[in-house]
């Protein structure tokens, strides 16, 4: 599962996949998913995790700068607070899509 096409529309990232589906990410929900070790700390090789306290993240962690795609399989949020190291994995993104899409009845 790829992207065709991403970008961002208002406060939602707008992602169309090779299926032809569409999904959309608030911006907040998808810095607050962000993978990198920073943000969900590190696993030692016994499995425990090592992570920074949380911190409150100022209004500017919410806006995105622009989108980078990383080579064949990930994406990179760059955010107006400065923070970049987060790679989203195609795989990983459409979990967070699929996880914050509202339910339907």
């Amino acid at each position: 599962m790829r992207p065709q096409d991403i970008g961002q529309v208002g406060e939602e990232l707008a992602i169309k996949w090779d299926d032809g589906s569409e999904s959309f990410v608030r911006l907040e929900t998808l810095r607050r998913c962000c993978p990198c070790a920073g943000c969900k700390g590190e696993m030692d090789i016994m499995g425990k995790v090592y992570k920074n306290p949380d911190k409150p993240l100022p209004p500017q962690a919410f806006q995105l700068r622009r989108i980078a795609t990383v080579g064949g399989y990930a994406v990179q949020p760059i955010w107006d607070d400065g923070h970049a190291s987060g790679l989203y994995s195609f795989e990983y993104l459409r979990k967070v899509a699929e996880t914050a899409a509202p339910e339907t009845e």
